[in-house]
């Protein structure tokens, strides 16, 4: 069998599993009984929060770095590790360099909310605000790399992260075989596309929805385009599903296009709505982006009686500022 043009295969994602085991944790699916009530659905939250790092994140850059360790051994990073990130991913990166004792540079534009930034430096990686955008960001990583020698940690776009986020899928279908639906948050794609690669693969039938922002969501535009395409960045709620996909993308733009069933964005009201619902009657505390799922199910009254849907709260990177911006959105 040919190997598919964006590198991600179900075989990958089981190796990603072994490398993975020990760092990232096996997540618990739990059933939301309101939600279930409301939408006469048998509703499920993945709860990537409980991850060391709050977020799934950690289970590509695991997998990466446990890759390149097989591969080229322990010198590959003697120089260290960077990576631009709206926050989640770099604190993985910076959380994965402490475990393996390797010196870590964190990229952030200065949109990047301060508790996230504080977040990468308790785990002692050097952060750098540069720009106002993740391309701004990237420039610099990109400036390391060929100065330093440091190694690049790509936030979504490459095989190896995307693997390690298909874990996931893989531990869905574990624990709930007969699932019919799953809602993931889109940005840079390798969430949806590692999930959806792992479901696809195993049970052909179940439904993957996509939900993005209703501005600036490059993977929204680009899938439009036919093509990676620039949008403009705007401050958001759900501000990790924020930033470009890469006009060169390599590996998730075709991913997405080829896993995915369906795509909704969401407002900020609709989002703030879902962060205010799921700790009000689910006692969980969720960043903007983990909550886009219920967002699409809220706003745009999707029917999904009698279904089995998973929701996947992929991060619990939230500022008291935040929610207290999602309460009076929400008119709590």
């Amino acid at each position: 069998m040919s190997q598919p043009s964006h590198g991600v295969t179900l075989a990958g994602i089981y190796a990603a599993r072994r490398r993975i085991a020990g760092q990232a944790v096996r997540t618990p699916l739990v059933c939301a009984e309101t939600l279930s009530r409301r939408f006469e659905a048998e509703i499920l939250l993945k709860l990537e929060t409980l991850q060391p790092t709050g977020a799934f994140k950690l289970r590509g850059v695991a997998n990466m770095i446990a890759a390149l360790l097989e591969r080229h051994g322990r010198e590959a990073l003697t120089a260290g590790v960077t990576t631009a990130s709206t926050g989640n991913h770099g604190r993985a990166v910076a959380y994965a360099a402490s475990w393996l004792g390797v010196p870590a540079v964190i990229c952030l534009s200065r949109r990047v909310p301060d508790n996230k930034v504080a977040a990468i430096e308790a785990l002692g990686a050097e952060v750098r605000r540069v720009g106002d955008s993740q391309d701004e960001a990237s420039d610099e990583v990109a400036r390391l790399v060929a100065e330093s020698g440091m190694v690049a940690i790509p936030p979504f776009d490459d095989p190896l992260i995307a693997a390690g986020q298909g874990t996931i899928g893989l531990e869905l279908m574990e624990d709930a075989p007969d699932l019919d639906h799953v809602l993931v948050g889109l940005s840079g794609g390798g969430l949806l596309g590692g999930i959806g690669a792992a479901l696809k693969a195993i049970r052909p039938s179940l439904e993957v929805t996509g939900v993005s922002l209703s501005q600036g969501a490059a993977m929204h535009d680009s899938l439009l385009a036919g093509h990676p395409v620039a949008v403009e960045e705007v401050e958001s709620l759900g501000d990790s599903l924020g930033g470009g996909i890469g006009l060169d993308n390599r590996c998730t733009f075709a991913l997405v296009r080829e896993v995915m069933d369906s795509h909704w964005r969401v407002s900020e009201r609709a989002i703030a709505t879902a962060m205010v619902e799921l700790l009000e009657h689910e006692k969980l505390l969720v960043e903007g982006a983990a909550a886009v799922g219920l967002a699409a199910l809220n706003e745009h009254d999707l029917d999904v009686r009698g279904r089995k849907v998973a929701l996947v709260l992929s991060g619990n990177a939230v500022s008291l500022e935040a929610l207290d911006r999602a309460r009076a959105l929400a008119g709590r």
